[in-house]
């Protein structure tokens, strides 16, 4: 089946479903609900969040240059939502989403206590598109929960359970498919060393015979029917003229030694 050509919109998802803390220059502060996010340059670090003239954030974040941006999980979704539809004009957010502000390292705009991540720009530019204003901040710091980090102090973002937007609705972010460049990177070659033991550990032992005995090599059918039969095979052959030869030489040097002590008691 082919493609469907639809009206022109957004359908770029998955977005991020954040959460907005803003402070204007009079200390009033509010939180605002936003999907219209995302990375705009990596150094210097930049975010873009965008928003309708006619929110009550808009003016605020215009008015003092500042805004932090606020990650969001599964457990402060409902506040999220919540600050999404009502609106700072006429009521106190933070009462009613039970969320709690928090000073920020960088900023005079508050962090979410509850949010695992919290992002902290300032204002570089504002850019008027249409519909939305978008303004563009500078990252001046980047604060995690300390519970995300590992022993390795590794911020660990995938236990985080980011909640993302996705054409109306909210998803938590799924299981691991890959990392970057993992298409292009090459295997890890096994030393030569190792891949000989496994091949010497994949050889299959021989099988027992019926005394339960392992021989030590395998043997062919001619020399398993000689065996069979009583007879000499030409290895066996072998190894009793080496035994045989030995034992001549053994009889030769007592027969030496005897002659020796012989000849000693007569010249006694």
């Amino acid at each position: 089946m082919g493609k469907r050509s639809l009206k022109p919109g957004n359908m770029l998802y998955p977005v991020p479903a954040a959460l907005i803390s803003c402070r204007d220059p009079e200390g009033r502060s509010n939180l605002v609900t936003v999907a219209w996010c995302g990375t705009v340059c990596s150094d210097p670090p930049m975010i873009s969040i965008s928003l309708r003239k006619d929110r009550f954030s808009h003016d605020m974040i215009r008015r003092s240059g500042e805004f932090v941006v606020n990650l969001t999980n599964e457990q402060i979704l409902k506040q999220t939502d919540l600050c999404g539809v009502k609106s700072g004009r006429e009521v106190d957010k933070w009462t009613l989403s039970g969320l709690h502000e928090e000073a920020a390292f960088a900023v005079k705009a508050p962090l979410v206590r509850e949010s695992p991540v919290s992002i902290e720009c300032r204002v570089r530019q504002i850019l008027e598109l249409g519909s939305h204003d978008m303004f563009i901040g500078e990252v001046v710091s980047v604060d995690a929960d300390e519970k995300y980090f590992d022993e390795k102090d590794r911020l660990c973002l995938e236990k985080c359970g980011l909640v993302s937007y996705v054409h109306g609705e909210y998803r938590e972010t799924g299981k691991l498919l890959g990392t970057f460049g993992y298409s292009v990177r090459k295997k890890t070659a096994v030393p030569r060393g190792r891949e000989k033991a496994a091949e010497s550990q994949n050889r299959k032992k021989p099988a027992a015979r019926k005394d339960g005995k392992i021989p030590s090599e395998p043997q062919d059918g001619k020399k398993a029917a000689e065996l069979k039969a009583g007879k000499k095979t030409e290895g066996s052959r072998t190894r009793e003229k080496k035994e045989g030869a030995g034992n001549g030489r053994k009889e030769t040097v007592l027969t030496e030694k005897r002659k020796r002590r012989d000849k000693k008691k007569e010249n006694r």
